[in-house]
């Protein structure tokens, strides 16, 4: 099986040539042996180029010799004239040979300009799936570099005859650091994180459309998913689905800046609130003042909203518990009280993001699901977490990245975390990351984190939540564009990158293993980790090692 770079080209949803373009790859990665690898950007580029490597080449195979094959793959009609075969498009028409002739020439003498590249082998192929050449003597072209739609079924064993298996040679590794480099294979990122997010809502949201199509009455489900199973998307898609049906949906959740989150997405006609702040409605509905100015004031607000009644405006016809692993069974009670009979309840947890150490909450007679497959981490990151979490909770990687998306900085002192995280955030814009996409979250909390005080890390003016809310009760930040948070209250959120910084910890136990898994699961596509050195000589050295 040959090896297709760059990844994550399999879980793309496209339409037209850049479709076509996908298929091939399929075809190539089955039927070429594992000595050759395929080069290609249909994913990576925009539509004005085509989806090419090159110019107007697709494709660029390598065989463990160094020598190179460019296939230029041309779908639909082509038209044979004298001059040769010429490809249509609405607004021009191309000359196939001369054009391939060019990008043969233009390459060869950029590889000539590469030391010890100047002898490197290149040929070409023109693959037409959709097209049959019936006078490949006048196109232009040699007869035995065409592979038509006749000859679809043979593309492979046409490729190894042109680039036959070759041993291993010293231009290898300089030739694939050719296409890296200056073909440009490197993805853009601003193109992948919609694209990222786009594939994360759509796969995930699978999880949303066969757990609601279970059938069962009282509907209680209990639903344990892994971090980016897909449990956001469920949740809406409950929350959304009674408000169609006019009915009336409660959103729960542990994490207020998971509730802010959820209300700035969620429609209008429900209620979406942490348990907190559910407790304090009951009170005020009640008439009864709320003081959280006084010592043990949340476990006051939650002993007084108990004792309550709860009026009809606070009784809902879809219950959906969120982080439930955060939950104790005395809020449990408190929460479902608040159905109205025969009301749908949903309760979603994942163990592993139980950071305050609270034991499962019993659900006798509910339904349970397991999801247990990640679609929005890269794959690599997936890999260390495997390390880290028990055999019965191990994860399956789903997410359309599978390498590239994990980066490990180290510091001694609180110069050096300073100065790391600062240089971990300048790779991921390095990267085409947008301030904007760009999470910094604290291993620590806000008390013991000599981070998340700052309000400028060198040139990056940080974002962090001041404490305040407005008078529509959003929460309110500063000024920056680089948002900073704890782990703690990150925790139900994501970004397109991550620097999960302040990593520092005297023991690997499970504690520590459920905050490094909350805080790496967090990011859709770069994760940079800032440890400390005694951590890394207190387990996580080798776990990345391991993990490598």
């Amino acid at each position: 099986m040959a090896r297709i770079v760059p990844d994550g080209w399999r879980e793309v949803s496209a339409t037209g040539a850049a479709r076509r373009e996908i298929e091939t790859l399929a075809v190539l990665e089955r039927g070429l042996p594992d000595s050759y690898t395929v080069y290609h950007a249909v994913h990576w580029t925009n539509v004005e180029r085509g989806f090419s490597v090159y110019g107007d080449i697709d494709f660029a195979v390598v065989n463990a010799a160094g020598d190179l094959l460019l296939v230029e793959q041309l779908s639909g009609f082509l038209e044979e004239t004298p001059e040769g075969l010429f490809k249509k498009y609405p607004s021009h028409s191309t000359n196939v040979p001369v054009q391939i002739g060019r990008q043969l020439a233009v390459l060869r003498g950029r590889l000539a300009r590469r030391p010890h590249l100047d002898a490197v082998r290149v040929e070409y192929l023109l693959y037409c799936p959709d097209y049959t050449v019936r006078h490949p003597e006048t196109a232009g072209l040699a007869a035995e570099r065409i592979v038509d739609a006749s000859e679809r079924d043979r593309l492979c064993a046409v490729i190894q005859l042109a680039l036959p298996q070759a041993a291993a040679t010293p231009a290898a590794a300089p030739v694939k650091r050719f296409l890296d480099d200056i073909i440009q294979l490197e993805p853009d990122a601003n193109a992948l994180i919609g694209q990222a997010r786009a594939m994360v809502t759509r796969i995930s949201g699978g999880l949303a459309h066969w757990a609601r199509r279970l059938e069962f009455e009282p509907f209680r489900l209990r639903v344990v998913g892994t971090a980016g199973s897909g449990k956001t998307q469920l949740s809406q898609a409950e929350f959304r689905a009674a408000i169609d049906a006019g009915r009336r949906p409660l959103y729960v959740c542990f994490n207020r800046p998971l509730a802010d989150h959820f209300n700035s997405i969620a429609p209008e006609g429900g209620l979406a609130c942490t348990f907190h702040t559910l407790c304090d409605k009951v009170l005020h509905a009640a008439g009864q003042p709320v003081d959280f100015t006084g010592p043990d004031a949340f476990a006051t607000l939650v002993a007084r909203a108990a004792r309550e009644q709860v009026p009809d405006s606070l009784r809902f016809d879809t219950i959906i518990v969120d982080e439930g692993q955060d939950f104790t069974d005395e809020w449990r009670d408190q929460v479902l009280r608040h159905a109205r009979p025969h009301a749908r309840m949903i309760w979603l947890e994942d163990p592993m993001q139980n950071l305050y150490g609270k034991p499962p909450v019993h659900l006798p007679g509910w339904v349970a699901l397991r999801a247990d497959r990640n679609y929005r981490s890269p794959r690599s990151i997936i890999k260390l977490l495997n390390r880290l979490v028990p055999d019965a909770q191990r994860i399956e990687a789903r997410g359309p990245i599978a390498a590239g998306g994990l980066h490990v900085q180290v510091y001694g002192n609180e110069a050096e975390l300073l100065a790391q995280t600062k240089k971990a955030i300048s790779q991921c814009l390095a990267a085409g990351f947008q301030r904007s996409d760009i999470a910094v979250v604290s291993f620590r909390g806000r008390d013991s984190s000599a981070l998340l005080s700052q309000p400028q890390l060198g040139p990056h003016a940080m974002r962090t939540f001041t404490g305040r809310y407005d008078l529509f009760g959003k929460p309110e930040f500063s000024a920056g564009e680089v948002l900073m948070d704890s782990v703690y209250r990150f925790k139900g959120q994501a970004a397109p990158a991550v620097v999960f910084t302040e990593v520092d910890f005297d023991q690997l136990d499970e504690r520590t293993a459920r905050k490094l898994f909350v805080g790496a699961t967090r990011a859709m596509l770069r994760l940079e980790l800032v440890v400390s050195q005694h951590a890394m000589e207190h387990g996580l050295g080798a776990l990345l090692q391991d993990a490598a």
